[in-house]
């Protein structure tokens, strides 16, 4: 099936612009989603539309031809990315092999956003693969998401799911779907590989300055600025992991590839949040070493940035040796920075405003005695400072009682008010999150039942994480017992 028709894309709201494909052309191959049989609108994300500029009426009545790719709107230039990574360590040259970037939508504010179809059909770099994704994946994606956007973590979000109409095989048969992904940019630390890895200067040039004048303007003319480059790209890693570790938030596939330059989450595959703390937990079913688990995540990401480093050390400086010293000048710096942040954020989570050199401690006890009882993560924060602790098996523990006493007299030496610091912490300690055995049911409904209720339902609730709505409770509860022992999530590819 060809696509055969072309939208004005001003009636529904976008602009788009393509300013990637005037980089090298390896760095990319033009391409159009190959159309479907029989697509239909499961989700239509309004916030995000709005948030966009678009025009809600208009993009749910073309939803199923333009963004399940049947039809091309005039001024969009489809392309499939090109890029490299480090798959579970080990090096690879690889692509879009089922997503299309249709172009760059320019907000009325003039921010620029990806505008991106995943389960778009085969490209250049999809290998053995069909191209295609599965509904429940491409919900899951809507599902964490959105989730992360809500809980003020920088992510890709998700505009829309359309179903296909055509069958996807994996180990069976299941729905198709395609996503409509929104980003800052798809440029990742694999972008940069590829780039290396094609051994021509120019191109690797070229495409750092392209990152450099999109996301970081303010580099443009600074000495030093791919140093300066690799210094922006460590700092905000750094926060965005920081920021995982404070919800629980364990991606569960940190190839190089699937680390965003501008520190967005991004590709949400075999992801989920933990319950009953462990650093070392893993849902993922192809992660069998752990090497992604929940307490890894800091370390692979300093490893990430180390390759990422690699890849700038012919524009630092034409002498290799000097060049690998300034990068490692600031690639050490990422523990240092990640644990400023990551301590910054569990401050706020205990309802410290201020400082004390034995918070370090006071912070790693509580993990200790959470992990020791098996307790719940997110409700153990949420409860602390209210009655509810004291209804949880981690309080019959009386050295975690003793921890209370020591970080009772902690906040006792700050001169916030007990009503000030409750608000700090219910802002920074959600209430909901999309519990596992939740989102499994809200997908085995969509996919089994042709029920999308419940994912309406789940989204509505995680839409308010740290204020929720009386009669989410439900979305409050950790899983029946054992139910994350045997839980594994997939990539769907």
């Amino acid at each position: 099936m060809k696509n055969h028709t072309h939208l004005n894309p001003e009636l529904s709201g976008f602009k788009f612009d393509n300013s990637y494909i005037q980089l090298a052309p390896i760095l990319y191959q033009k391409q159009h989603p190959t159309a479907v049989k029989n697509p239909s609108l499961v989700l239509l994300n309004h916030q995000l539309v709005k948030a966009l500029g678009l025009n809600y009426q208009v993009l749910e009545k073309e939803s199923i031809n333009y963004l399940s790719g049947n039809a091309i709107y005039a001024t969009s230039e489809p392309i499939a990315a090109a890029y490299a990574g480090h798959q579970f360590g080990g090096f690879s040259i690889l692509g879009d092999g089922r997503a299309i970037l249709l172009g760059e939508h320019i907000t009325p504010e003039k921010k620029r956003f990806d505008i991106q179809l995943k389960g778009s059909g085969r490209t250049a770099y999809s290998r053995s693969g069909d191209g295609r994704a599965a509904l429940g994946p491409m919900l899951r994606e809507y599902i964490i998401s959105e989730a992360m956007f809500a809980l003020g973590i920088p992510t890709t979000r998700s505009l829309a799911v359309v179903s296909t109409g055509e069958m996807v095989f994996r180990d069976d048969a299941y729905p198709g779907a395609i996503l409509t992904r929104v980003a800052s940019s798809h440029i990742r630390v694999g972008t940069f590989q590829f780039a290396a890895a094609v051994h021509d200067d120019q191109i690797l040039s070229a495409l750092a300055g392209y990152t450099i004048n999109r996301h970081f303007p303010e580099l443009s003319g600074a000495d030093n600025k791919y140093v300066r480059l690799l210094g922006k790209v460590i700092d905000l890693q750094a926060s965005l992991v920081a920021k995982w570790m404070h919800v629980g938030f364990i991606h569960g596939v940190m190839n190089t590839d699937n680390m965003s330059i501008c520190g967005e989450t991004i590709d949400y595959g075999p992801c989920a949040f933990m319950n009953s703390y462990d650093p070392a937990t893993v849902f993922s079913s192809i992660d069998t070493q752990g090497r992604y688990s929940f307490g890894n995540q800091a370390k692979i990401a300093h490893w990430n940035l180390c390759r990422f480093a690699e890849t700038l050390l012919p524009l630092i400086h034409e002498d290799q040796k000097q060049a690998i010293t300034a990068a490692t000048e600031q690639v050490e710096q990422f523990p240092g920075i990640f644990l400023d942040y990551w301590l910054a954020g569990m401050r706020q989570k205990l309802g410290l405003f201020n400082q004390e050199a034995s918070d370090l401690k006071l912070t790693e006890d509580l993990l200790m005695y959470m992990q020791k009882n098996n307790a719940d993560y997110t409700n153990t924060f949420r409860a602390l400072g209210k009655d509810a602790i004291e209804q949880m098996q981690i309080y019959q523990d009386p050295r975690f009682r003793n921890w209370l006493e020591l970080w009772k007299a902690r906040l006792s030496r700050q001169i916030q008010s007990p009503e000030q610091i409750m608000v700090l912490m219910d802002n920074s300690n959600p209430a909901i999150i999309p519990r596992n055995h939740l989102v499994e049911d809200a997908l085995t409904a969509a996919v089994n039942h042709d029920d999308i209720q419940a994912v309406e339902r789940l989204l509505a609730a995680i839409a308010n994480p740290y204020n929720p709505a009386a009669d989410h409770a439900e979305y409050m509860q950790a899983p029946p017992p054992k139910f994350d022992k045997h839980y594994k999530t997939f990539c769907g590819t």
